[in-house]
């Protein structure tokens, strides 16, 4: 899985369409309110074993449509750096925060046609999408939710899948801990009490950081 870009190609933004239609609460019913958040957080830092966090936002999100915002500035930034297009990015929450529609609006703005499954019983959805005239990025949407045992990861062969090049999706990352790589951002995803979400994103690495810049 690469991005396999011809030399000399100025990154272009691509004109994508945000597909908004999909519910905040797609996943599943049940959400957690956003004061969990920090607890939620301190247990994934334990899990997972990750590194320092060089960097911390907080974002809040009113509505669906900021977060299809927020996906499409991301996207741009993948699209016109591609040195950050082999990131892994992390979405953290409870069930029912957002954490799949977020990918589903960062997949439209990347460029994805056609349906976006959910990759809950898959485990992995593969996408190539073409950025650009002769430039191609590979996208690894992961969803761990239903891993009883880290070792399922190593076993499955996603160790191979996290290694190429490639942008990396995961959702319940830290069902898969602590053989999963350290991501380069996660984000976080808190639900308040009038729907609205908190959005806590954190970089572990000088690629996080520059995704956030």
């Amino acid at each position: 899985m690469e991005a396999r870009c011809q030399p000399g190609l100025q990154a272009g933004f691509l004109r994508a369409k945000i597909d908004i239609g999909h519910s905040y609460l797609g996943e599943s019913e049940g959400a957690r309110p956003a004061r969990q958040l920090l607890s939620d957080l301190r247990h994934i830092e334990v899990t997972t074993g990750h590194t320092t966090i060089l960097e911390t936002r907080s974002l809040h999100w009113p509505d669906e449509a900021a977060c299809g915002h927020f996906a499409a500035a991301l996207a741009a930034r993948l699209i016109r750096h591609p040195a950050l297009q082999d990131a892994c990015i992390e979405l953290e929450g409870p069930l029912g925060a957002g954490k799949t529609s977020f990918v589903r609006h960062l997949l439209r703005a990347l460029g994805v046609d056609g349906r976006i499954k959910s990759p809950t019983y898959a485990v992995v959805e593969p996408y190539e999408v073409q950025l650009r005239a002769g430039c191609w990025l590979s996208v690894s949407h992961f969803d761990f939710y239903r891993f009883n045992d880290p070792r399922e990861w190593e076993d499955a062969g996603f160790r191979e899948l996290y290694a190429a090049p490639g942008l990396k999706l995961a959702e319940w990352a830290d069902k898969a801990a602590p053989l999963l790589p350290s991501p380069d951002l996660r984000l976080a995803l808190a639900v308040n009490a009038d729907e609205s979400r908190v959005a806590t994103l954190q970089a572990f690495s000088e690629r996080g950081r520059a995704l956030l810049a």
